[in-house]
């Protein structure tokens, strides 16, 4: 199993605002950012960076109808279709007594989706070594972190940008990929 190298750079930035504001800067520079890592929620990042809008609710809708024809299927074929019995006097689809457990069920489908779609995007596994390119990144730090392979400026070039973009401190970091 052959092992790549990946070298980045990284800019500490002590304010959110002042990232906020380097994302544009850097990116306008012609410097591709990797990401950024922030101890909380910036509003805004996600546009600086370039994000598209996700497509999750569709995900998450595509489960939730899953989950409504599993459990509407499931009942009609037992209730309706192989065992019908009379409850109460109801007719065999009363759909009225089909609606918890419809619901419910389809509540369960996207909230196990959504979980192994997020571990799935995430790359998330259990033998996977997390990327921790500063320690400070979730306590007090901004971290904006930039893959070397991607760009064409040179790792000194690049550093001068972040150091201009408003960067405390740029630090070369090296993982084994």
């Amino acid at each position: 199993m052959s092992h790549e190298a990946k070298n980045f750079l990284v800019g500490v930035f002590g304010d959110d605002d002042v990232l906020k504001s380097a994302v544009g800067k850097v990116r306008d520079s012609g410097v591709k950012i990797f990401e950024c890592y922030t101890p909380f929620p910036i509003h805004g990042l996600e546009n600086e960076l370039g994000y598209k809008r996700t497509r999750l609710p569709i995900v998450a809708f595509l489960f939730t109808m899953t989950g409504l024809t599993v459990a509407l299927s499931t009942q009609i074929a037992m209730m309706v279709i192989d065992w019908p019995m009379i409850i109460g006097g109801k007719p065999f689809f009363a759909y009225a007594d089909f609606v918890p457990v419809t619901f419910e069920f389809s509540i369960l489908c996207t909230a196990f989706g959504m979980v192994g779609t997020f571990m799935v995007r995430s790359d998330l596994k259990p033998y996977k070594k997390p990327m921790i390119f500063d320690k400070r990144q979730t306590d007090d730090k901004h971290i904006m972190a930039i893959d070397l392979d991607n760009n064409t400026l040179s790792a000194s070039e690049i550093e001068s940008i972040l150091k201009n973009a408003g960067a405390e401190e740029v630090n070369k970091k090296d993982f084994e990929h």
